[in-house]
């Protein structure tokens, strides 16, 4: 049989998985991932945390335990969401150790509604690198305007960040500068450039939906010819820009203290329209030196059916100009497009937020009142047993 996602492994593509729950820890689903299909990272958010603990009941010996120490509904999810994160680098270890801490990572965010306050951001990236308390995990950071000074400011502590919802080039080229700076400073700090990772996460269906909305909208034959375009163009033209800035001679100092160069992530690649190729945001965004992000769907997908055509990006630039030219030409108007993304990337997320804590407030309620089934607390301390990085 074709080992397709381990051609697209040798293409220079890092696989990784967007999705972490506790079934999937506790199964060992996760880590036969790692070993059958080359799969070398993990990122969470809290859309997949909100659904994680509303489905499982795995998560109820330690909600009892937080019940009855009476724990806050807040720190709750920080204890609930940063047990699985640090099981989870655990699994993901061998990846970081054999990659020399390229790959192996597992990503876990700052609460979403400090996407606006950089000093909170960064207070909470340090909390939380404290809490799991692993070499191998990420602080996710958005490219908020008040996060690009937070994402300068954690790397300058020695802390590894993905830099997430990135949907515009301009952006991106901001986002490039803050870690350039954040790692200037670290250096100067006296940290081991070496041991700080970083990963721009730069999506891409999301940016076809909204694009293909006004396409739909505008109505004409040329505005309709273009639909399912703008998301790969927009990330060719990214990592044009990111090969741009990686070759320079400010990188190459940094390089030669033994700095890693943040990669470009291609983050939100399920295909949203099913006229689409499930496989479309893998197999045209094949570079050296990124990452691809992907549901456990698109994962069995692409090890299915996907097609590894070598360098789909590097030579596509001018192609791509074209491509977000003529958006702009049949009347897109693309800094609203990618304006309106990023506010309701962060407002999903801050929902999503509020709905994990509802969700662990009433189960917490429930544990209060001995609702759980009396031998969770058992079962779950057999599974904590298991590993040795987590606690309740």
């Amino acid at each position: 049989m074709t080992d397709r996602l381990g051609e697209l492994s040798a293409a220079g593509v890092a696989v990784w998985l967007d999705d972490l729950s506790r079934v999937r820890l506790s199964s060992g689903g996760l880590d036969q991932l790692r070993r059958e299909k080359h799969m070398v990272g993990v990122t969470t958010n809290p859309t997949i945390f909100a659904k994680a603990l509303s489905d499982a009941d795995e998560y109820n010996w330690q909600l009892r335990d937080l019940a009855l120490r009476g724990v806050a509904v807040e720190e709750a999810v920080r204890m609930l969401t940063t047990y699985d994160v640090r099981w989870a680098t655990d699994v993901m270890r061998p990846a970081y150790d054999s990659s020399d801490g390229v790959d192996g990572r597992v990503s876990i965010e700052v609460d979403p509604r400090l996407a606006y306050e950089t000093e909170k951001t960064v207070a909470e990236a340090k909390s939380l690198w404290w809490l799991v308390d692993r070499p191998n995990l990420y602080i996710k950071i958005p490219a908020t305007e008040a996060g690009l000074p937070a994402i300068t400011a954690t790397l300058a502590e020695g802390i590894s960040v993905n830099v997430t919802l990135i949907f515009g080039l301009d952006r991106y080229s901001q986002v490039m500068e803050a870690f350039l700076a954040g790692l200037e400073q670290a250096k100067a700090n006296g940290h081991d450039l070496s041991k700080i990772g970083s990963v721009a996460s730069f999506f891409v269906s999301r940016v076809d939906s909204e694009i293909d909305k006004r396409l739909e909208k505008i109505g004409s034959a040329e505005a309709k010819a273009l639909k399912g375009k703008a998301a790969v163009a927009n990330a060719q033209l990214a990592y044009e820009r990111y090969a741009e800035v990686f070759s320079t001679d400010r990188w190459r100092a940094l390089a030669d203290a033994g700095a890693h160069p943040q990669r470009p992530l291609w983050a939100s690649t399920s295909t949203k329209n099913p006229d689409y190729r499930d496989t479309i945001y893998v197999e045209e965004l094949i570079a050296p030196g990124t990452v691809n992000t992907m549901p456990e769907s698109v994962i069995h997908a692409y090890a299915d059916h996907g097609e590894t055509r070598g360098d789909t990006i590097t030579g596509s630039y001018e192609a791509a100009r074209k491509v977000l030219a003529d958006l702009i030409a049949v009347g897109v108007d693309f800094d609203d497009v990618i304006n309106t993304l990023e506010r309701e990337g962060v407002e999903k997320f801050e929902a999503s937020w509020e709905e994990l804590l509802d969700g662990v407030r009433k189960s917490l309620a429930a544990a209060a009142t001995g609702a759980n089934h009396p031998n969770q607390a058992a079962q779950g301390n057999a599974a904590a047993a298991q590993q040795a990085g987590g606690n309740a």
